[in-house]
């Protein structure tokens, strides 16, 4: 044709430099996320223990703050003799202490004490 039109199986100049361009990218960017076959395992091992140790310490912390309110509220209950609420009351306490001491164990809020 004779019109000008470019024939349509071989794509513009600026077209393939893009697509090459493109193409080296994507290498670059699958090689950066592939780590290591050596080091996959070593690090899946290191970051699975941490997991459970966080998990463990941050369960821990709730279970604590609600036994150790249930505790008192039960010794309160004994020697004064208002049974149940002192029971209930620092039961709930207790929860929201152990709450508490989560979110500052996992980092949610600022622990006053701590100088950063």
């Amino acid at each position: 044709m004779s019109d000008g039109s470019r024939n349509q199986d071989t794509p513009p100049d600026d077209e393939a430099a893009l697509s090459a361009r493109l193409q080296r990218l994507g290498d670059r960017l699958a090689q950066a996320d592939r780590p290591s076959e050596q080091e996959t395992g070593a690090r899946q091992t290191a970051n699975n223990a941490a997991g459970f140790a966080r998990g463990f310490r941050l369960s821990s912390e709730l279970v604590a703050g609600v036994l150790v309110g249930a505790m008192i509220g039960w010794l309160l209950d004994r020697w004064l003799g208002i049974s149940p609420w002192g029971l209930i009351v620092f039961l709930l306490l207790g929860f929201a202490a152990g709450v508490l001491n989560v979110m500052r164990a996992a980092g949610v809020i600022r622990d006053p004490n701590r100088n950063d």
